[in-house]
């Protein structure tokens, strides 16, 4: 695919690196991090957040953080650790009830994983998938608190805007709602997640798998200064990512603050002086 020609400089808050052969039979892709950092280079793409792909049930996230963290080095890519939890994220009387017996295993992420991570400065934040990871105790969360780094939290139709919420947002850490908040392709919770955004002043959004050229303008034209590029390569070209934004109807100022400003500001690593 050929590159695609503009003169912004951009940034990806949204990119999985599939570290290991375990990562990627669960995940079913098998993409190198040389083939990664070309597709981002051709969609011009100068430096991206990366987190690791899902590991099999059971399993901790330990060896697939170090290992992401490891292959950035001397990469353009800023790790971010996974993490996990026992707590069942669905909103429903089973799973509040489970929620309250729900014991830590020793895959589970503890507060201790994450004072590590946090003083370790091979990674710059941190990722979620409650629907597919569960999620983490009070203790884990409030320790996130502490570290104040930015949480990219994966979205959707499992784990609603309501959940992210109830269950995140009272918390003083900044959360990144992937895809709006709506995947798959849910606008109505597309949505709901734009109107969280005036209330809650530490919520960003990225712009993987939104799709509709409707909800983006909305997201970019209401809330310049939270939403942020991200592309969900390698399920997706970043070229393809690229191309939504740029034939979005918005100023070029804010294109800018999309692709570049916005998320800079919230992880210092994709600033330009942190260019290779």
């Amino acid at each position: 695919m050929l590159g695609l020609e503009h003169d912004f400089r951009i940034v990806d808050a949204h990119a999985t690196l599939d570290a290991d052969e375990a990562s990627v039979a669960v995940h079913g892709r098998d993409i190198s991090p040389e083939r990664l950092e070309r597709e981002m280079h051709q969609a011009g793409v100068v430096r991206a957040v990366a987190s690791p792909g899902r590991r099999a049930s059971g399993r901790s996230y330990l060896r697939a953080n170090n290992a992401v963290a490891r292959l950035s080095v001397d990469r353009s890519f800023l790790a971010f650790a996974r993490l996990n939890g026992p707590r069942d994220p669905r909103d429903h009387p089973i799973a509040r009830l489970r929620n309250l017996r729900a014991e830590r295993g020793d895959h589970h992420t503890r507060p201790d994983d994450v004072e590590q991570y946090s003083y370790d400065d091979r990674y710059h934040g941190f990722t979620m998938v409650p629907a597919y990871d569960g999620l983490p105790n009070a203790d884990v969360l409030e320790r996130l608190e502490t570290a104040d780094l930015p949480v990219l939290v994966h979205a959707g139709t499992r784990f609603p805007p309501a959940a992210v919420e109830r269950e995140l947002l009272g918390y003083e850490f900044p959360v990144v709602l992937s895809s709006f908040g709506g995947y798959p392709l849910d606008t109505e919770l597309m949505n709901r997640t734009l109107d969280l955004l005036d209330d809650h002043d530490r919520l960003y959004v990225d712009t993987s798998a939104v799709r509709y050229r409707e909800v983006l303008e909305r997201g970019v034209l209401e809330h310049p200064d939270r939403v942020l590029f991200g592309s969900g390569a390698p399920g997706v070209h970043p070229n393809v990512g690229v191309m939504e934004v740029l034939t979005l109807d918005v100023p070029e100022d804010l294109m800018r603050r999309v692709f570049t400003k916005n998320a800079a500001r919230l992880i210092p690593g994709l600033a330009e002086g942190a260019d290779l």
